[in-house]
């Protein structure tokens, strides 16, 4: 390790010294508690993070955006130059393969250039020009011209299955900075270690591009106690989460019911719906098979887009299923995230299996050690899945429920489902063309269509939509990957009448910074 680690929260530029113990990183698998112990942030040094990042806001928001551009690649090349602490220590603290680690590492640093490449361009504040009118009847216009400005401070909590792109410097962070937003970062218990090498590397980046002492701090201690008080402290003015129903619906609540409500923009839960109709079964079940396979293992089932549910037509998909059979049958287990993962799976696939009307059609015959959790699938007709609610939930991890029954049945009942990141339908192209109903319906459900593919494997880009209605997000209006991320952090603000000189540079006449604009006296 080049910096040794030392389990205290980051207030601004310095290190804490609260002496709470609030655990250790713990070794997936064994158990084994990993040096050293972590610290809880005080009451004390929570009130200084959220004052240093409320002092910081006005001169990091009022910074250009090729300066904020500065910090942001500054940072990735810091977090490149730490990936060998990172992989050492990740493989200690998440049961996460090196691959995924380094892979992870290049996601997380690709968003930060993305997003610097964004706000160095600029035209992403929307700036919209009106211009005055003063011979206009029955009345003048006035000259009125809008932007995107920054929120504030951001609150951002760390996700339990991506200790990187999700995580200390991952999307949520980088879209706030980018926006002018300070961010206080709660810190994920099942990676502790992770959490603070990547945090040094923000603050080495931070000190090298001479930014404002708190427009970034890193909190221990959780998500009850550190992170409650964060989100409802007056001078946190939006929140990023990624995890679970509970934690999510949790914040939701406690920023609703602040003096000033935030927004919440919280990834929750989603099972990701997979249609298959006759003609996609036609050109080759086993193929596809073996490709959902593919797609319900990876990550061992922890990413938010495996495909949790699958619609099946009840008069076809026999050699879909036995190839599936046999797939699960020998698949081999994968260490899961933390224990607390491996024991959520092991109760959810308990109570599907348990559920009346649902038949297991196949578990790995290999036996899963500690910490591990080992493929499954089961197989219901769709009445039966109708009438119990909990069938909807997301089991989270390498399981999925497969649903059959006519395509009638599957289109009626598509309406019903809760919202998803993603739904996904395989078909031909004329099949595509002639349930255009049922397209209709999977849009109204998910943020993400996918045609004949699967979805895991998000594409970090300006086109991305990882959101979707609520459980799957808080806000179906937003995304927490590509660019479109950023307008989650902003809101608008126009000027009336104001001296050019008075305005922001994005707004002048001469538009000195060059960027796109929507102004109707400036032909296009």
């Amino acid at each position: 390790m080049t910096t040794p680690l030392l389990g205290t929260s980051f207030i601004g530029h310095s290190r804490a010294t609260g002496t709470e113990a609030c655990g250790f990183g713990i070794q997936p698998g064994t158990g084994t508690s990993l040096e050293p112990a972590y610290h809880s942030a005080t009451p004390e040094e929570v009130e200084k993070a959220m004052a240093l990042a409320a002092a910081a806001f006005p001169a990091y928001s009022a910074l250009s955006g090729k300066l904020r551009a500065g910090l942001l690649r500054a940072i990735a090349t810091e977090i490149e130059g730490a990936v060998e602490d990172i992989v050492e220590r990740g493989l200690l603290e998440t049961g996460l393969p090196e691959a995924r680690l380094r892979g992870e590492t290049g996601r997380t640093t690709g968003q930060l250039r993305m997003f610097a490449s964004q706000i160095e361009e600029g035209s992403w504040v929307d700036a919209r020009i009106e211009r005055a009118d003063p011979d206009r009847k029955p009345i003048p216009k006035v000259d009125l011209r809008s932007m995107l400005r920054p929120l504030g401070p951001v609150a951002v909590f760390c996700a339990s299955n991506f200790p990187l792109a999700f995580s200390v410097a991952g999307g949520d962070t980088a879209s706030a900075l980018a926006a002018g937003c300070p961010v206080v970062v709660i810190a994920h218990a099942a990676h502790p270690g992770v959490a603070e090498i990547v945090a040094n590397a923000v603050i080495r980046a931070a000190h090298a591009t001479g930014m404002p002492e708190g427009i970034f701090s890193v909190l221990y201690g959780g998500g009850r106690k550190v992170g409650q008080a964060v989100v409802k402290h007056p001078v946190t003015q939006a929140v990023g989460f990624t995890g679970s129903r509970s934690g999510g619906t949790a914040l939701m609540a406690a920023a609703n019911s602040r003096p000033q409500p935030i927004p919440v923009y919280a990834e929750m839960s989603s099972v990701n719906p997979v249609v298959i109709l006759p003609g996609a079964l036609d050109r080759g079940e086993e193929a596809l098979a073996e490709a959902f396979f593919g797609s319900l293992t990876l990550g061992v089932g922890q990413f938010c887009t495996n495909p949790g549910l699958v619609f099946l037509p009840a008069e076809k998909g026999g050699a879909f299923l036995t190839k599936l059979k046999s797939l699960v049958e020998a698949g081999t287990p994968g260490m899961m995230l933390n224990a607390s993962i491996c024991q959520s799976y092991a109760d959810s696939t308990a109570a599907f299996a348990a559920t009346p009307g649902v038949e297991t059609l196949a578990r790995s015959a290999n036996q899963a050690g500690p910490g591990q959790g080992a493929p499954a699938v089961f197989v219901v007709s769709i009445g039966d899945f109708l009438k119990h609610e909990a069938l909807q939930g997301e089991m989270f991890g390498p399981a999925t429920l497969i649903v059959r029954g006519s395509l009638g049945e599957i289109e009626a009942v598509i309406p019903k489902l809760e919202g998803q990141l993603t739904a996904s339908i395989h078909a031909t192209t004329e099949e595509l063309a002639a349930q255009a109903s049922l397209v209709q319906a999977l849009q109204g459900r998910a943020g993400r269509l996918i045609f004949n593919g699967f979805p895991t494997g998000v594409e970090v880009c300006s086109s991305m939509v990882h959101g979707g209605p609520f459980p799957a997000t808080s806000d179906g209006r937003s995304t927490s990957v590509g660019t479109m991320a950023i307008y989650r952090f902003c809101r608008p603000v126009a000027w009336q009448s104001f001296p050019d000189a008075a305005l922001p540079a994005e707004l002048q006449d001469a538009n000195p910074l060059g960027i796109r604009r929507m102004d109707p006296a400036v032909p296009a």
